[in-house]
C-alpha cells in the first residue's frame, strides 16, 4: 500500500464532506508503518522517461519536426539546379499579316541605282517547329548561394523545434517535482496529523473528567482540524499534479494516475550545485541568434554575387516547317535547325538598390548580436540569482529542519506533561500551532529551492541531464 492508494481509497467515499475523520485517522498508525516499508510500485516513471514520452508525444514538437523535413526537402531540390535543363518545344503558328522589310536593291542589282530599295515581306503564312533545347549551368555563384542560405533556414528551424523540446521538459521537469514535494508535505502532513490527535485525544479525556476548559479543547480542535483539512487538500493536489504530469507526457487515458515517481533525481541537485560556465552550445536560442546573424551576412553576400557574371551552356535541336497553306506534312518544306553555344550574363542595372539593401542586411546581423550578447548576460545573470537564491534557502532550510525537530520534541514533551498535570493545555495548543506554521514555512521555501533549482539548469545550459 502507497499514498496513492491511501487517496484512491479515500476518493472512493461517498461525500468528502460526510467523512468521518476520526475513522480516517484510525488508520494514520498503520500507513506510518507503511511509508517506512519499502515497497516497491507496480508502475514507477522516471523523470527523463516522462520528458522523453512528453517530447515525443507532444504536437507543437511534431510540427516543428515536419517544418524541419520540409526544409531539407527544399535544400535537397536546390540541387537540382546544378543538373542540366532539357526540354521538348513544339509550335504551330497561323501568321495573318506577314512581316515586311525594306531591302538595298541596289546594293546587290547595278541595274538599280545604288540607293534603290524594295519592300520585301518575309515568311510565309503557316510555320511549325519543334526540337530539343538544352541549358547546363557551368558557372552560376547564386546557387550556391542559395543552398548555403537554405541550409542555415533548416538550422534554424532545428535550433527552433531544439527550443521547443527545451521550454516543454522544463515544464514536465517542474510538474515532476511538484508531485515529489506534494508527496514528501503529505509524509509530513500525515504524522502532524497523527501527532495533533494524539494532543487532541489526550485533552478530551481531561475535558471528559472536567479538568480542561471547553476553549482548550476547541483550540486543540482546531488544530487537528486544520491538520486533517491540510492533509486532503495534498491528497487532492497530488491527483491533480500526477493528472498534469500525464497530459504533459502525450498519456490519453489521464485516469491512470496511480503511479510513482522516481526520487533519485534529488540526488542530482547536489553534484550540478557548483557554479559552472553557461554551455552555449546547450542554449538553442542563443545559437539560433547566432545562425540568423550568420544568414543576414550571406544573404548580404548573395546580394552582392549579383554582380557576378554567370556562364551556362545552351543547345538546340529541331526542325522548322515553313508554308502558305495548312498542310503539316507538305514535302521540302521542311528545314533543319540546331546550335551550340555559350550564354554569358553580366548584370548592369537591377532595377533595386543593391548597396540599401546590403546595407540593410548587416545591419540585421548586428541587431541579431547585440541580441545574442543581451541573452547572455540575461543567462548569466539568472543562473547567479539562482545560485544566490539555492545558496540562502538552504541555509535557512537547513534551520527550519531543526528547529521543526525541537519543536516536535517539545510537543511530545507537553503532550508528557499534560498528560500528568504539570503543563497548561493552552501552551500545548500554543506549541501545536507554532510547529504547523514552522512546517508551512519549511515546505513553501523547500519548492521555492527546488524551482530555484531548475532555473539554474534552465540558465546554465544543464537541463538537457535529466532526460539524456
Amino acid at each position: 500500500m502507497n499514498i496513492t492508494n491511501f487517496m484512491k481509497y479515500e476518493l472512493k467515499m461517498s461525500n468528502f464532506n460526510k467523512i468521518d475523520k476520526n475513522r480516517v485517522l484510525s488508520f494514520l498508525p498503520l500507513i506510518l508503518i507503511l511509508l517506512s516499508m519499502d515497497i516497491n510500485a507496480q508502475n514507477t516513471i522516471t523523470l527523463s522517461q516522462a520528458i522523453r514520452n512528453g517530447l515525443a508525444s507532444k504536437n507543437n514538437i511534431a510540427v516543428r519536426k515536419l517544418e524541419l523535413a520540409m526544409n531539407k526537402l527544399q535544400t535537397q531540390a536546390l540541387y537540382c539546379k546544378y543538373w542540366p535543363e532539357l526540354s521538348a518545344e513544339y509550335n504551330y503558328l497561323y501568321n495573318p499579316i506577314l512581316q515586311t522589310s525594306i531591302l538595298p536593291i541596289g546594293i546587290f542589282n547595278p541595274a538599280y541605282p545604288p540607293d534603290a530599295t524594295k519592300s520585301v515581306r518575309f515568311g510565309t503564312k503557316w510555320t511549325q517547329s519543334a526540337g530539343l533545347t538544352a541549358n547546363q549551368p557551368l558557372f552560376d555563384l547564386s546557387i550556391k548561394r542559395k543552398i548555403n542560405e537554405s541550409k542555415l533556414q533548416e538550422k534554424i528551424t532545428a535550433l527552433s523545434q531544439e527550443q521547443s523540446e527545451y521550454e516543454l521538459s522544463f515544464t514536465i521537469a517542474q510538474a515532476y517535482i511538484d508531485i515529489y514535494l506534494t508527496e514528501a508535505k503529505i509524509k509530513t502532513l500525515i504524522a502532524d496529523t497523527n501527532r495533533t490527535y494524539i494532543s487532541y485525544m489526550l485533552l478530551k479525556n481531561k475535558f471528559d473528567e472536567h479538568r480542561l476548559l471547553k476553549s482548550d479543547l476547541n483550540k486543540s480542535k482546531v488544530n487537528h482540524n486544520n491538520g486533517v483539512q491540510l492533509l486532503m487538500d495534498e491528497m487532492a493536489q497530488l491527483i491533480e499534479d500526477k493528472v498534469s504530469l500525464l497530459f504533459l507526457m502525450g498519456v490519453n487515458d489521464l485516469e491512470k494516475w496511480d503511479f510513482e515517481i522516481d526520487t533519485s533525481f534529488a540526488v542530482q541537485s547536489n553534484s550540478i550545485y557548483a557554479v559552472s560556465p553557461i554551455h552555449t552550445m546547450q542554449l538553442p536560442d542563443l545559437q539560433q541568434l547566432t545562425t540568423q546573424s550568420q544568414l543576414s551576412n550571406l544573404q548580404a553576400e548573395s546580394e552582392k554575387a549579383k554582380h557576378i557574371p554567370t556562364i551556362h551552356f545552351k543547345g538546340f535541336l529541331g526542325v522548322n516547317q515553313f508554308s502558305n497553306i495548312f498542310n503539316p506534312i507538305a514535302a521540302n518544306s521542311w528545314f533543319g535547325l540546331s546550335y551550340v553555344g555559350l550564354d554569358v550574363k553580366v548584370p548592369l542595372l537591377f532595377g533595386e538598390n543593391l548597396n540599401n539593401k546590403i546595407q540593410q542586411l548587416k545591419l540585421k546581423s548586428d541587431q541579431y548580436n547585440l541580441q545574442e550578447k543581451d541573452k547572455i548576460l540575461e543567462y548569466t545573470k539568472d543562473m547567479y540569482t539562482a545560485k544566490l537564491k539555492m545558496d540562502n534557502l538552504k541555509a535557512q532550510l537547513k534551520i527550519l529542519k531543526e528547529n521543526i525537530s525541537l519543536s516536535n520534541e517539545s510537543v511530545d514533551i507537553f503532550q508528557a506533561r499534560v498528560r500528568e498535570g504539570q503543563e497548561s493545555a493552552s501552551n500545548l495548543n500554543s506549541e501545536e500551532a507554532s510547529l504547523q506554521l514552522m512546517e508551512a514555512d519549511y515546505e513553501t521555501r523547500k519548492k521555492q529551492y527546488w524551482i530555484y533549482w531548475l532555473n539554474y539548469l534552465k540558465a546554465s545550459g544543464q537541463l538537457t541531464i535529466l532526460w539524456k
